[in-house]
């Protein structure tokens, strides 16, 4: 059995931020409420084809491609780049899911160090914190815009460690993607799954070590692993 992390590595997109609110954005610019889950795969999509390609693009200027794109196909109730730049805004003003405010507090309560690797920008995951009231339980904020690669590649985990000064095995990640649980795992952390809704764990990626339905039950779980 692994040893007890003593770094938790923090996803932020749908992990820590509550990304429903999205879909009425959409509808205050006339386009349907469910095209804000398909922009976020679009974006997701996009950024790990660039990744794969070689290329490291921004989280910001892949998403404001991706939402150019679709919004094509929509009859607006706006012009199309404040359309755009109306939902952009909206990204980056969405709040924490309920649990996490409590569930950062005890993770770093109990001394755990706590970082964030989000594959979008650190301006983002800094408001967000600082709207919930917890951006003084993170060490540091790390994106992979300063990073080689997006996750899930193996650099962009390698590249929180270096930064973080640990062994990629002194580290888990917590997230509610499998892709990046299995990026994480591959990598060599420990992984710590969010599992928000009702969907199985898909048997294709590397299965979590740990599994919990909101971040509040992560601090007891963890509690009981070997020093």
């Amino acid at each position: 059995m692994s040893t007890r992390p003593s770094i938790i590595v923090f996803d932020v997109n749908e992990t820590l931020s509550d990304m429903s609110p999205l879909a009425g954005v959409f509808e205050e610019v006339a386009a349907p409420g469910t095209m804000a889950e398909l922009w976020f795969t679009t974006l997701l999509r996009d950024g790990f084809a660039l990744t794969a390609a070689g290329d490291n693009v921004g989280f910001s200027e892949v998403g404001t491609e991706a939402l150019h794109r679709l919004l094509s196909r929509v009859d607006l109730n706006r012009d199309r780049n404040q359309a755009v730049e109306h939902i952009m805004v909206g990204m980056a003003s969405l709040g924490v899911h309920p649990d996490v405010p409590g569930g950062v507090r005890s993770l770093s309560q109990a001394g755990f160090r706590l970082v964030t690797l989000s594959n979008g920008s650190t301006a983002i995951a800094e408001s967000l914190f600082e709207r919930a009231g917890i951006g003084d339980s993170f060490e540091s904020l790390l994106s992979v815009e300063d990073a080689p690669a997006w996750k899930p590649a193996p650099a962009a985990y390698h590249y929180a460690a270096r930064m973080s000064g640990a062994d990629p095995s002194e580290m888990m990640l917590v997230a509610v993607h499998p892709w990046d649980i299995h990026g994480a795992a591959r990598a060599g952390l420990q992984t710590a799954w969010i599992s928000r809704s009702s969907t199985s764990y898909p048997g294709c990626f590397s299965p979590p070590d740990h599994i919990v339905t909101d971040l509040t039950e992560l601090p007891s779980v963890l509690a009981s692993r070997n020093p």
